[in-house]
């Protein structure tokens, strides 16, 4: 199955703002027969919906405290607002796209992560409908997909963070590599006072990285994200700069472009 698509994580704020190219890219890759599947974020908007109407939330260790009134901004955001704004850019490069969550199809089972009593209602992935996926590709859909989980019982929805859905989409699917989109070129390292993308890097030395301060800022979030997806299956995430052109298809056809990390 894994032959014919891919799967590919971007947050919602770098989705909004990629170029047409980049859809451009994906319809071809459409047409060449190998289908996108999309997992993406959305927390800024989240957030900003959340101000709006003065419900107050909070991180702990970069999971949003959740409960049922922060659920339900969280899917009125993600599932309604961010995932439509997707399809609908996607099918105006001619692409064929089709927008879900979690919830639907039972495509998420997920359980409460383990600090649950200090983030609420976040969720772990326990199951993924990989079937469902697979119909949707093989009728020539892109599937875009919305990180809100239901428990086994079908009836408590939970926020899951997108980075550890992707992860888990690509693992049920058996897909060994992933393709996170970011807005930076990869993870840069400083080589004789100029900054460089290195090709490839392995889990091991971005935490020793991390450490010694050579990444640092908003960068730490994007690779322990993309670290996040490496699970089960998945042995390698590329990341890369939506606003390159051709990304997606140097990634797939290339391999010479953005930060592998690897195992």
């Amino acid at each position: 199955m894994n032959g014919n698509c891919f799967v590919m994580k971007c947050g919602g704020s770098t989705l909004a703002a990629l170029p047409d190219a980049f859809f451009d890219d994906m319809k071809r890759l459409q047409d060449e027969g190998l289908i996108p599947v999309i997992v993406h974020g959305g927390g800024p908007a989240i957030s900003s919906t959340l101000e709006k109407l003065g419900i107050e939330t909070e991180f702990v260790n970069g999971l949003r405290k959740t409960n049922e009134a922060v659920l339900d901004v969280v899917e009125m955001v993600l599932s309604g607002q961010i995932n439509k704004e997707i399809v609908r850019k996607i099918q105006l490069s001619g692409a064929k796209a089709l927008g879900l969550s979690g919830v639907d199809g039972h495509l998420i089972q997920a359980q409460p992560v383990a600090n649950a009593h200090e983030v609420g209602l976040v969720g772990d992935v326990t199951h993924v409908n990989a079937k469902l996926i697979e119909g949707i590709v093989k009728m020539g859909y892109m599937p875009v997909i919305a990180p809100v989980g239901l428990g086994a019982d079908g009836g408590q929805r939970y926020n899951i963070n997108a980075d550890t859905a992707a992860g888990a989409v690509a693992s049920h699917l058996g897909v060994e590599r992933m393709i996170v989109v970011t807005d930076v070129p990869g993870i840069m390292k400083t080589v004789d006072g100029e900054k460089v993308v290195l090709p490839s890097v392995t889990v091991q030395e971005i935490e020793e990285m991390i450490a010694s301060g050579e990444i640092y800022g908003g960068m730490i979030p994007k690779v322990r994200a993309a670290i996040q997806c490496i699970q089960g299956k998945v042995r390698e995430v590329v990341i890369v700069n939506g606003a390159e052109p051709g990304v997606l298809s140097k990634v797939l056809k290339e391999g010479t472009v953005g930060t592998r990390i690897v195992r």
